[in-house]
């Protein structure tokens, strides 16, 4: 292949970064220009510590400073990103979107709880005079929610809610004295799943197309009535056997009536990795329920769709599928019910955006000594997390796309230069899915025949290569000139 002369364009190598950070506003100009050098200069080392990334003494100060600033919060520093995302949702045309919503927890290693917060407060055995003695593990907890196409393609986050504990709030010690249902939602934790409905409906301003997805700690009444008020829809997987009907009856007692309504096949695997297909036997029905009884004054009555899907048969090595799910959307048949299902399972990409946060850029390492300098910090790695996860669901979900969509033109050519085409397994043409299965080799990815589509670590492994090498081409030009 015939090298050609290039000449490098200002500005390539941060033309996203751009755009997530543009409507970002500071109230000193000085923050918004260190924001910018400061999330470039992570980016471009991903999973590196701040020394790091910023390379001298003077940068690395600037950074703690900026982090530390009383004016700098998490709420500024994702304002950008949240635009984009509402820019990306009205991008897709109309279609249905997933608002996925979990919680996580960071985990620091410190001895002063005082300063972070602690997440968890565990007992350790006895002391002088049997007194219960308790183990402190100091953290944060985030509380997130992804915007995700059918396909499962990240558009971006909605909502962030970051908090810490200032001391063990004891909630299995008082529901031997108080009937958790008798508490108002406001003062709940769990009050957190409302206000990132609210947040993310209200960002992207078209509530009728966004289903608000969550797992079994979000089956709270109040989020449905949430939910309705907004004019939104949600997704939820229930632990709470609510009462139905006439209220002298249950969700469970009506299922029991309901005859299997179809059939659904799907590929798992079991804790060894082996592949094997369940067949998942589908119930579902309309059904009246009811607020629990202490706060039936204050809320109505739901009509809502129960879906149960249980695993025909006991599999070996893997614990038996069962979903019990309830939303507000209607399902007249299998279709739709099987829909549902799949909606619901894509709630498992933000435990992988979870998992690029983690491990791709070590957010569980920072050194930082206060929680608001470390909310900061975790907001920053939160753009660049989603983008190495928009990043690799772009190959799977528009493999056919232009490069251009992800890739600088001095990244592509670069990526002609280092990695050869695979006649065998290469895409035709110049496709997207062409350059981020180069990237991925950077990475490590192999790219044989029968492999899978190249993960997240490749992907983050790639960008960070080509990231360095990018850097030396730079330098080069200027060297020898264009």
């Amino acid at each position: 292949m015939a090298k050609k002369r290039w000449e490098v364009q200002d500005g390539e190598i941060a033309a996203w970064l751009e755009r997530e950070i543009a409507e970002c506003r500071f109230e000193d100009t000085r923050h918004g220009k260190r924001f910018r050098t400061l999330v470039e200069q992570l980016s471009e080392r991903i999973g590196g510590s701040i020394p790091f990334a910023c390379q001298d003494w003077a940068s690395t100060k600037a950074a703690y400073r900026f982090l530390a600033n009383g004016r700098v919060s998490d709420e500024k520093i994702l304002a950008g990103h949240f635009i984009c995302t509402r820019e990306r949702f009205t991008a897709a045309s109309g279609a249905q979107v997933l608002i996925l919503h979990d919680t996580t927890e960071f985990i620091y290693g410190r001895e002063d709880s005082e300063s972070i917060g602690m997440v968890h407060k565990q007992p350790t055995g006895y002391g002088y005079g049997r007194r219960r003695r308790y183990h402190t593990t100091c953290g944060v907890l985030m509380h997130s929610s992804l915007a995700v196409t059918q396909e499962g393609l990240p558009l971006g986050l909605t909502a962030i809610k970051f908090w810490t504990r200032d001391r063990f709030h004891g909630a299995n010690a008082l529901k031997r004295k108080i009937n958790p249902t008798r508490v108002p939602i406001e003062q709940k934790e769990s009050y957190r799943w409302l206000e990132n409905l609210r947040q993310s409906t209200a960002l992207l301003a078209e509530p009728e197309r966004i289903v608000h997805v969550g797992d079994r700690e979000s089956d709270i009444y109040e989020l449905f009535c949430t939910a309705r008020d907004a004019g939104t829809h949600f997704l939820v997987r229930t632990c709470v056997d609510r009462l139905a009907g006439d209220g002298r009856h249950t969700i469970a007692d009506e299922m029991q009536e309901v005859r299997v309504q179809g059939l659904h096949r799907i590929e798992v695997r079991n804790k060894k990795g082996e592949r094997s297909e369940a067949a998942l036997e589908i119930r579902y029905r309309r059904i009246k329920v009811l607020p629990p009884i202490g706060k039936q004054k204050r809320y109505p009555n739901l009509e809502l769709t129960v879906i149960h899907a249980t695993e025909r048969g006991t599999p070996e090595g893997r614990n038996r599928i069962e979903w019990k799910l309830i939303t507000d959307l209607a399902v007249r048949g299998r279709t739709d019910a099987v829909e549902k299902l799949r909606w619901y399972a894509l709630r498992w990409k933000i435990e992988t955006f979870h998992k690029v946060l983690k491990s791709g850029f070590k957010a569980e390492e920072v050194r930082l000594r206060a929680a608001e300098r470390i909310v900061n910090m975790l907001a920053i790695l939160c753009i660049l997390s989603w983008r190495v996860f928009w990043v690799t669901m772009m190959n799977r979900t528009m493999p056919d796309a232009t490069p251009e969509l992800v890739f600088t033109p001095t990244e592509i050519y670069l990526l002609d230069q280092l990695v050869s085409d695979n006649a065998r397994v290469a895409p035709v043409g110049n496709s997207l899915s062409l350059y981020l299965t180069k990237l991925a080799r950077l990475g490590g990815y192999l790219a044989r025949a029968k492999d899978p589509p190249p993960g997240n670590i490749v992907i983050w492994r790639g960008l960070s290569r080509l990231t360095d090498i990018q850097l030396g081409f730079l330098l080069g030009a200027q060297l020898v000139g264009n």
